[in-house]
């Protein structure tokens, strides 16, 4: 019998989007749906996904906020006028006459300015949203852009799309080799940046993308596959249990120019959490929200812990104070080592090989599991043999007494044994009496 289908929900950025819109905390919504705050921070970085009936009410109440924002744009939007509009009350000059060479007369620059001038409506001008200088800044062609780029919305479908939708779509393998071919060279140069160890970080990417193929459903239908590697990526590097292997106790051999170990030490003094938020806002270029969504904290905490990021690379490198030479900075550090990328085809096989591995790992211990059982089954008693008591001291007995006193008989045979000899033929032949 089919399953019925899951209530659809919104991806784990857009769900703690749709949440920090309402101003609503993570435990609000955990009372609202009935669960603890740690459930719904793991729904929203997408670790884990609701079920049942918490899955419904969840998916209930962030179609109520999605729909209420959707009220609120519409309503601040300028509705379309339904007879033609007046033209603008502006002082204009009066209508000089025309040259007579057939030019018209344009005016002063003034005049032409007061007269092209249109008021813009209040409520679209609130409805935009303010430009950055960040928003416009390119990462240098050996940094880190491709992974993290800034994503803008799709375009409508035209005549393009439609052509390319008669095209035959990728296979599977296809399209992990192709995000594998995209993302891996920068994820090798920021899991460097984050660890300082060449090895460390290729074995990261190598990891997080045997990672995403195992899950590559749920990966191919993300709104963010790379982004999905890319914490994976960064768990994994920025992991406490590497302290305890013996490659990763000694550093690694530093930087060759004399810039680029001074900064990369920089780097590395700085707590974990700071590290990773200052690569991810100033290195990578995601916006604030997405940052604290990736390294699952607040946005405030986010840009606490940036700011203090800032300040101590400032401090010791006064010329990295702007944030553009910052980020101009990562891109080069990222840019100057020679990293080995790992190949697709060798991805998958791992990933497969280790897949399969673990698979007949479960398999035999569980395996060994029931024989224990069936053992234990089999040689246990069937029924209840209750233990020996201990002995116990009983009174009135008379204790047990050594041999009494000889009689005339035993006195005299004992007398004759002592005398005869103990040894020889006498001792074996009998003699008559």
């Amino acid at each position: 019998m089919p399953q019925s289908p899951a209530t659809p929900l919104p991806s784990p950025k857009e769900r703690r989007r749709l949440r920090e819109a309402k101003s609503l905390s993570q435990a609000d919504v955990a009372a609202k749906v009935g669960v603890t705050r740690e459930t719904v921070r793991s729904w929203e970085t997408g670790r884990t996904s609701p079920r049942g009936r918490k899955r419904d009410a969840y998916a209930k109440l962030l179609d109520a906020i999605a729909d209420e924002q959707s009220a609120v744009v519409r309503t601040a939007e300028p509705a379309p006028p339904s007879e033609p509009s007046a033209p603008p009350v502006v002082d204009t000059p009066a209508p000089k006459p025309k040259p007579k060479n057939g030019t018209p007369h344009n005016g002063s620059a003034a005049d032409r300015g007061r007269s092209r001038t249109r008021p813009e409506p209040t409520a679209k001008r609130a409805s935009k949203p303010r430009a950055t200088p960040r928003d416009s800044r390119k990462l240098p062609h050996r940094g880190l852009a491709p992974v993290g780029a800034r994503r803008t919305a799709p375009a409508s479908p035209g005549p393009e799309s439609s052509e390319r939708s008669d095209q035959p779509s990728l296979t599977p393998a296809q399209a992990f080799d192709a995000l594998c071919a995209h993302c891996a060279p920068s994820l090798v140069r920021q899991t460097y940046l984050l660890t300082g160890h060449r090895t460390l970080a290729r074995e990261s990417v190598e990891r997080a993308f045997q990672l995403a193929w195992q899950r590559w459903p749920e990966v191919a239908v993300d709104r963010d596959p790379a982004g999905w590697v890319r914490a994976a990526a960064y768990e994994y590097a920025m992991s406490p249990w590497h302290r305890f292997r013996p490659s990763q106790r000694h550093p690694d051999a530093p930087p060759a120019e004399p810039a680029d170990r001074a900064f990369l030490a920089v780097l590395l003094s700085l707590p974990p959490a700071q590290r990773r938020t200052l690569l991810l806002y100033d290195g990578v270029g995601l916006d604030l929200p997405e940052t604290a969504a990736e390294t699952e904290a607040s946005t405030p905490a986010a840009a606490n812990r940036l700011l203090h990021a800032r300040e101590a690379v400032a401090e010791r490198l006064p010329e990295l104070a702007t944030p553009d030479a910052l980020h101009r900075r990562l891109g080069e550090l990222g840019g100057a080592e020679k990293l080995g990328t790992p190949k697709a085809e060798r991805i998958r096989t791992g990933s497969e090989h280790r897949a399969r591995f673990w698979t007949r790992t479960a398999i035999a211990f569980t395996a060994l599991i029931i024989g224990a059982t069936a053992l234990t089954l089999r040689t246990a008693p069937t029924h209840y043999e209750p233990p020996q008591a201990p002995g116990k001291a009983i009174s009135g007995v008379p204790a047990r007494m050594g041999p009494g006193p000889l009689s005339y008989e035993e006195t005299e045979l004992r007398k004759k044994l002592r005398e005869e000899l103990a040894s020889g033929p006498e001792r074996l032949t009998p003699r008559p009496e």
